[in-house]
């Protein structure tokens, strides 16, 4: 019985956590929705019947998109219990292996996804923290001049905090988002019981004559109605962090239900006061209240922009790992939790980009356009990739994998339609975010693959080469020398410099090669492999997840237990690229004093990247001693 109560209060913890982590963005939409929706651009009258069906058109767009794609069909494609754009397109890539003729358009399209998302990164900050404090304008115009610098001034710090983690706040991210979704839940009851008219609304007949009767408006008014939506692929992106089972019961315990009031009591309200459509979150409950919503919107805003911010650094890092772009420095928050990290180069790049949106956009309703073109164009991307998956990974028969992709591609395209109509007044920024992450992977990914094969078309083998050397073998001095080479390569550039120069090699050689994987994580149990190669001379296989935290220390640690002992001291010892490692020896003594301080920038990225001490890096041209 205690375990049962145990198991139920850690899938309660987790479901707490899910709560404030991924549902902070779409749990913010109601901010904006219905301003969006019924703003005069659109032309959608306020009248009875344009309110239910817009409600009505909210709400069946979560039940299908929201409820049935993501939090039933996609939570399913996990990659190791990982998700997110990156994940699946990890594991749509294994699914159609690489000699297959998807194998590139699905990496395209993987990539694509990826520079949405990132683009999805910018808008959602500056537009949930910005409508949030918009309310302010509210209650009196006066405030309008104070709003873009107090958005700015609020951004500002969001960001200053982020080499912090969020170990330290992220467990209030639970209690807060809680009480915002209760928040919303009260004010849509109170709404409802005032005018019991919207309850019509939750018949989807309503939705279809709203489309009808307004025909080509209502289409407009598509890309606004995405507005409910966005956050979406938040769902499926923090899964890794607490589990399909937390992530579905947040969804349909509390979001969902909390949603559904507040769209509903938003409607109810303008059934009675049409007048307050410039504006209906924040005139739901009167004048009073508009201050108190303003302080809690603005927090439940920063809270969802964090969770976008931190998602930006997963993706950043799953993307690094499997070589679509350069390798950055990766600073980890938590010496707990492995996923908490920090990426200075993408928060700062990031946060100028959330700026330049701010400054030149304005306002929510402007942000709008191009908030909504990113979070239907991933949703595309989600769903021609989930086939892939459910075709040749699940082995599902073609009529159902193509029947279910085709059901929910109506609604991904037809969302989509609506908001490539903003691409001039605003969808462009998305695109060009985008574009510009897709080229830069591109390129790196094109590239790695010409220099692996100018490199291939010049190495030497590394057994032909280790029977020459051997047949008059140098002189072996004390210690452990490792080598980094990459997979497939030849006798390391290091190794040859070391023998040109020094004239000597360790007693024992490791040949080091670090392997990205398709998959999520790797056990430790198969993280390493070893093959002896003669002479004191071992190949080292260390392989490596795309989520997976890169220790090398600890992956040598491991080879202990497959017979390859390393002392504690000598498991402190690596190179980063094509650059020598060893202990203590010949010629190595009179680097330390001359250049230790000429080469500290680049021996610190070498300890940061294999997490040791700085003070034990030393590199002389390619040859680093630690």
């Amino acid at each position: 019985m205690s375990n049962e109560t145990t198991t139920r209060s850690g899938v309660a913890a987790l479901t707490l956590g899910a709560i404030g982590v991924v549902y902070g963005d779409i749990g913010t939409s109601p901010l904006y929705t219905m301003k969006e929706v019924f703003a005069p651009a659109h032309g959608i009258a306020v009248s009875p019947a344009n309110v239910i069906g817009v409600v009505s058109l909210i709400l069946w767009c979560l039940i299908v998109v929201i409820s049935l794609k993501y939090v039933t069909l996609v939570l399913k494609a996990d990659n190791g219990g990982e998700g997110g754009i990156m994940a699946l397109t990890a594991l749509a890539l294994r699914s159609v292996t690489q000699h297959s003729r998807f194998y590139y358009p699905v990496m395209l399209m993987g990539m694509i996804g990826a520079g949405l998302f990132f683009g999805d990164g910018v808008i959602t900050p500056a537009i949930t923290v910005l409508s949030s404090i918009e309310g302010i304008e509210v209650a009196t115009p006066a405030f309008k001049p104070y709003v873009i610098p107090a958005t700015l001034l609020v951004l500002t710090a969001l960001y200053w905090v982020q080499h912090r983690g969020t170990g330290g706040i992220g467990r209030w991210f639970g209690p807060i988002v809680l009480v915002w979704f209760t928040t919303l839940a009260a004010m849509g009851i109170v709404n409802i019981a005032a005018n019991t008219e919207i309850l019509a609304a939750l018949n989807p007949v309503y939705a279809f004559e709203f489309l009808r009767s307004n025909g080509w408006f209502a289409f407009v008014a598509l890309g606004a109605v995405v507005l409910a939506l966005t956050g979406a692929e938040a769902l499926y992106a923090d899964m890794g962090h607490f589990g399909r089972k937390p992530v579905r019961l947040a969804w349909f315990s509390v979001v969902f239900p909390a949603l559904a009031l507040n769209y509903l009591g938003q409607g109810a309200m303008l059934l009675s006061n049409p007048a307050a459509a410039s504006n209906p979150f924040f005139n739901q409950l009167g004048a009073w209240s508009i201050y108190p919503l303003v302080v809690l919107s603005t927090i439940a805003a920063v809270v969802a922009s964090q969770a976008t911010i931190s998602g930006a650094f997963s993706v950043a890092q799953q993307a690094i790992s499997l070589g679509f772009l350069p390798r950055m420095q990766i600073l980890h928050t938590s010496h707990q939790e492995k996923g908490q990290i920090y990426i200075p180069l993408v928060n700062w790049l990031q946060f100028a980009a959330v700026v330049f949106a701010v400054v030149v956009f304005g306002s929510s309703t402007n942000l709008a356009a191009a908030y909504g073109i990113a979070a239907t164009a991933t949703m595309l991307t989600t769903t021609l990739l989930t086939f892939f998956v459910v075709r040749y990974g699940w082995r599902y028969s073609r009529f159902i994998a193509i029947g279910a992709t085709c059901f929910f591609l109506i609604f991904d395209v037809t969302l989509f339609a609506s908001t490539s109509l903003k691409i001039v007044s605003g969808g462009w920024f998305t695109l060009l975010i985008s574009f510009v992450m897709v080229m830069m992977m591109l390129t790196w990914r094109n590239g790695r693959e010409l220099v692996y094969e100018n490199l291939k078309t010049h190495m030497i083998p590394l057994s032909d080469f280790l029977s020459g050397l051997f047949a008059a073998p140098p002189h072996r001095v004390p210690g452990t020398a490792v080598f980094f080479r990459s997979d497939g390569d030849g006798v390391p550039h290091a190794m040859l410099h070391n023998l040109l120069h020094n004239k000597v090699l360790h007693e024992r050689v490791i040949f080091l090669t670090v392997l990205s994987t398709d998959n999520s994580k790797v056990a430790a149990s198969e993280r390493v492999k070893i093959t002896a190669l003669g002479h004191d001379c071992f190949q080292v296989d260390v392989a490596y997840g795309f989520t997976d935290s890169r220790d090398i220390p600890a992956a040598l640690a491991l080879c202990g237990d497959r017979g390859l002992l390393f002392e504690p001291m000598e498991t402190s010892y690596f190179i980063a690229r094509q650059t020598v490692i060893a202990t203590p020896g010949a010629g190595m003594a009179l680097w330390r004093e001359r250049l230790y301080a000429s080469m500290a920038r680049n021996a610190r990225d070498a300890a940061d990247y294999f997490k040791l001490p700085t003070n034990r890096v030393i590199e002389l041209g390619t040859q680093v001693e630690i």
